[in-house]
Parts: C-alpha cells; sequence; structure tokens
C-alpha cells in the first residue's frame, strides 16, 4: 500500500518527500561536500577568513575611529584659532583708533612731543632725571646705625 494511502491528512501539493523535515537554514548548516569547497584544506580557509576579517577591521577603524581623533584635535585647534583672531582684531581695533587719533592735528602736535621732542614757540624744554637709588651700605656709628635701623624695618614691613 502506498503511503500517502495510510493516513487520512492531505499533504500539501508540491513538496516531495526529500524536503520533509528540512528548515529554511539547511542549506546553510548542513556539511558542504569537499569537492565543493572554495578551500580544500581547513587551515588555509581559517587563515585566509582571519586575514579577510582584519582586514575589514582595519578599514573600519580607518574610517570610523581615526576621523573621529581627528575632529576632535579639530575642535581643540579651532577655540585657539578663535582666540587669536578675538586678540588680533582687538589689538586691530586699537591701532585703528590709534591712527585715526593721529590723523588730527593734535594727535600730530602730541606724537611729536613724545617722539621727537618737539616745542612750539615760547616755551622751554626741561628734562628732569628720575633720582637715582640710594645707597643703603651706611658706616656705622651714631647717626647712621639709627638710619640703617628705620631702612631695615620699612624693608621687612
Amino acid at each position: 500500500m502506498p503511503r500517502s494511502k495510510t493516513t487520512s491528512i492531505p499533504r500539501p501539493a508540491g513538496i516531495k518527500a526529500s524536503d520533509e523535515g528540512r528548515s529554511r537554514l539547511g542549506d546553510f548548516t548542513r556539511p558542504i561536500p569537499v569537492e565543493k569547497r572554495i578551500s580544500r584544506r581547513p587551515r588555509v580557509a581559517a587563515f585566509t577568513g582571519a586575514f579577510a576579517l582584519s582586514i575589514i577591521a582595519a578599514i573600519a577603524f580607518a574610517v570610523f575611529v581615526l576621523p573621529i581623533s581627528t575632529w576632535q584635535d579639530q575642535s581643540v585647534d579651532l577655540e585657539q584659532r578663535q582666540a587669536q583672531l578675538d586678540e588680533l582684531q582687538r589689538v586691530n581695533g586699537e591701532l585703528e583708533a590709534e591712527t585715526v587719533r593721529l590723523e588730527t592735528p593734535d594727535g600730530i602736535r602730541e606724537a611729536a612731543r613724545e617722539d621727537f621732542g618737539f616745542v612750539e614757540l615760547g616755551e622751554e624744554r626741561s628734562s628732569i632725571l628720575p633720582m637715582p637709588e640710594l645707597p643703603t651700605d651706611l658706616p656705622d656709628g651714631w647717626p647712621y646705625n639709627v638710619v640703617t635701623e628705620i631702612l631695615d624695618a620699612r624693608g621687612a614691613g
């Protein structure tokens, strides 16, 4: 008696008896015959796979990790450059104000007085030098030891 006649459960049409019990992943879970393998030696296949994975990892590192560190370095560099630019703009503003001031007659007269010692008619020029440093090595004796003590007290306080 044929097998289909022994059961009362109808089978779907188009399924062969050899496909019975196979899963969708059956082709991936069954061992590949040696003659159909890409490499017939398992060690060579393992080495080739490891080599391919290392190449993929290196490419992923170069594409994803290295640009992040470069981007962070660029943001720090950008902040430094912005600070330099702000300082240069401030100095340029001061120089521009000085240039505008020197374009006036009063600015020219002031610059000539400071830089070249310009004196107008009816004025006298006098130079006052700063006071020299006083000596602190005084001789021993009555009036000098009191002064030395005062100088020492001022220096300590």
